[in-house]
């Protein structure tokens, strides 16, 4: 049975964060720190996993992740070429300044509100991946100033999106971290076949009732409507990879053309072939 995994989080000596470009699209890394993360990634599209919320990534990724959210990691699965900045913080990053200095105050609030995850979109998002991309030309105290500078233009930023609504998942995650790391482990392995609650159930040595309680509880969701979202969430990816309807449906399990079009209207507000051509429109002015 798979855990949701503790990564420990290395600094080197006198540092106060961790700058890196990892490269792990060949596993499937679900996991927690106690340290802040900041995650920028350029790919054609990408799946963002953060707790309890999945959804797709176009182009480009940032997100604020506060400590012990359990996410996946961002490059999972990307086929194309990618490139990728990462920021660890350490928790007693900036020590008792960041809550007590006033000119700190909305950066403060900013990392307050990471706790849910946060993932920042237009400008906001493409002038911090242009300070990002130059701290590798910076020494250790200008890479800091430059973070603080990040880390302002965030806190002050409308362009975001906070992915989950409350900490309670986040909670039930860590105390049963065997379970709900199997659980994903088998969706992510079978959703593009037939999913089984059985099954599943059976792998984390629950009765099928007790499962789809539990499972609830923790999603908020039922187990067929989870698989069903990450069906969906692979198929825009798919989709914005410039695969057509029909091979992105039976890529991600459906037998049915005409049911797919009608479940992703359903999720997504639109059918499969007006998100693609919006898509392309999108990128094409981009």
């Amino acid at each position: 049975m798979n855990e949701i995994q503790l990564e420990k989080v290395v600094f080197e000596p006198g540092r106060s964060f961790k700058l890196f470009s990892p490269r792990l699209r060949n596993t499937f890394l679900w996991h927690y720190h106690p340290e802040f993360e900041l995650v920028y990634v350029e790919a054609d599209a990408g799946i963002r996993h953060v707790g309890t919320h999945i959804s797709t990534y176009t182009q480009s990724d940032l997100v604020f992740i506060g400590g012990n959210l359990p996410h996946l990691n961002f490059d999972y699965r990307l086929r194309s070429d990618y490139h990728q900045i990462v920021i660890q913080l350490k928790t007693d990053f900036m020590g008792t300044a960041i809550g007590l200095v006033p000119e700190f105050a909305v950066i403060d609030q900013l990392f307050k509100s990471a706790e849910y995850g946060i993932a920042f979109t237009g400008e906001t998002k493409l002038k911090a991946a242009e300070q990002l991309k130059q701290l590798n030309s910076l020494n250790p105290l200008d890479q800091l100033l430059q973070l603080m500078n990040i880390f302002h233009l965030l806190a002050g930023s409308n362009e975001r999106v906070i992915l989950n609504g409350d900490l309670t998942s986040k909670n039930f995650i860590l105390k049963d971290k065997i379970r709900m790391g199997a659980i994903y482990e088998y969706i992510d392995a079978q959703y593009h076949r037939k999913p089984d609650v059985n099954v599943v159930a059976q792998k984390v040595n629950l009765t099928t009732p007790a499962f789809c309680r539990y499972f609830k509880r923790q999603t908020n969701m039922t187990f067929t409507e989870f698989v069903n979202q990450y069906r969906i969430e692979r198929a825009k990816n798919l989709l914005m990879q410039n695969h057509n309807v029909s091979e992105t449906c039976y890529a991600i399990g459906f037998e049915s053309v005409s049911y797919f079009n009608k479940l992703f209207k359903e999720i997504v507000g639109e059918n499969p072939s007006d998100f693609r051509r919006s898509r392309e429109n999108k990128t094409g002015k981009d």
